[in-house]
């Protein structure tokens, strides 16, 4: 099939501002193409990736994308989806955010082969002064076509400022510097970036001609099955920065997608192939208890984010976990997997085991100590204590860093060594 066609098929598109236009293009040559992201924040998370992995299908079907992050854009807000006004950042922080954001590109798009092409509209926008704004961009927009726009009517009760109002603006400019500069003609961006898109093909077309062939699409906003909004979960957003959310928390997240949404999933994240998810999703069907399909979802995606590395990172813990047997996990890995485990604090020091657990917290009492360790209910390290006269020392522990305790058989209970 065509690309639009798997497009389509995945259920990745939600608009087009000219839909057999796009197709025809795309079947006459390789076009350039750009979505951009905003330095609001130092890492992006996973609601992020759903655009770009589009620009990564296209980039697969030999097109050249173009990817922006918003150095100017950043510093003022996009209004969309908020009711209240954005915190505005210092230049320093949003720079720093850029380089994080770049450098996260360069992870999920740069290869051996890759022509991904990355621009920041801090560079053609720093030095432009406000009369040139307000005289080559501000006289092409009508305050009442601004105001009509979803981004812009959904605000005027509560309130939006020039700053944020003028927001659109900045986004059309960036879409005129890009055709003009690297002959973009498409622009992908979610469902709330319409308005946005359709101002910036405006903008071209009073600017370089209404024959200028310049093309939106935007990507549905995607939902679980319960009607509650992807990627949001309990303990916050799941992060593509390591240090924010570790491939093994990232792993976890997808391998515990439900069966009514991993086969969108799949359609919408992954680069397996029409007849590959098909099979999948009989085995949903048929084999639910092997969740099959969830584990190869989390080793996709894992594997795209966090590399191959990482990848059988997050499998050794899981499978260490799932079995007990955590003796051969690394202290690094320990600190993975047991980061959301309930967390205690202990000295390098000698102590019996059973005043250790108690002073800590995990035993309320001594006797009941001593009874879970007689009963063979207590480990430490992947290792049954059956001895009440044990010590614990620092020997004990992972790199002289944790102690790993089991009660029962799903307890755990990280203590760090201070």
């Amino acid at each position: 099939m065509n690309l639009i066609d798997e497009l389509e098929w995945r259920g990745a598109i939600n608009q087009q501002t000219d839909a057999e236009g796009l197709r025809e293009l795309i079947e006459e040559k390789k076009i350039s193409l750009y979505c951009g992201v905003d330095p609001t924040g130092d890492s992006m998370h996973i609601g992020h990736l759903i655009p770009f992995i589009m620009m990564k299908r296209f980039q697969l079907h030999g097109h050249q994308p173009i990817i922006l992050i918003g150095g100017a854009t950043g510093t003022i807000g996009d209004p969309s989806g908020r009711q209240t006004e954005r915190q505005l950042q210092t230049l320093e922080q949003v720079q720093n955010n850029v380089d994080k954001l770049t450098a996260q590109m360069k992870k999920l798009f740069f290869d051996d082969n890759s022509e991904v092409k990355i621009v920041n509209n801090y560079e053609w926008t720093h030095n432009l002064s406000i009369l040139d704004f307000l005289r080559d961009y501000g006289k092409n927009f009508s305050v009442n076509t601004m105001l009509a726009k979803d981004i812009v009517a959904s605000r005027l009760d509560s309130g939006i400022s020039f700053t944020e109002f003028s927001y659109q603006i900045l986004q059309s400019m960036d879409f005129l510097h890009l055709f003009r500069e690297e002959n973009v003609q498409l622009q992908i961006g979610g469902s709330d970036q319409w308005g946005n898109i359709t101002s910036g093909l405006d903008l071209i077309r009073k600017k370089e001609g209404q024959q200028a062939k310049v093309f939106g699409l935007t990507i549905p906003l995607l939902l679980k099955a319960d009607g509650t909004k992807f990627g949001k979960t309990a303990g916050g957003a799941i992060w593509l920065d390591a240090e924010k959310t570790t491939p093994y928390e990232f792993y976890q997240f997808w391998v515990n997608t439900d069966d009514k949404d991993v086969i969108k999933y799949l359609k919408f994240f992954t680069f397996l192939t029409k007849d590959e998810i098909d099979q999948l999703e009989v085995k949903v069907k048929t084999e639910p208890h092997k969740r099959e399909a969830q584990k190869v979802l989390a080793k996709e995606m894992t594997k795209f984010v966090h590399g191959e590395n990482a990848l059988n990172q997050a499998l050794k813990i899981t499978k260490a976990l799932f079995s007990g047997d955590i003796k051969s996990l690394t202290a690094d890995e320990i600190e993975q997997g047991f980061k959301e485990m309930p967390t205690f604090h202990a000295k390098k020091e000698t102590k019996n085991i059973v005043e250790w657990l108690v002073d800590l917290g995990i035993e309320p009492s001594k006797r009941q100590a001593r009874e879970d360790i007689n009963n063979g209910a207590i480990s430490m390290n992947g290792e049954r204590v059956n001895d009440v006269n044990v010590d614990v020392t620092a020997e004990n522990s992972f790199d002289g860093r944790f102690i790993i305790i089991r009660k029962g058989k799903k307890n755990y209970s990280l203590v760090k060594l201070n």
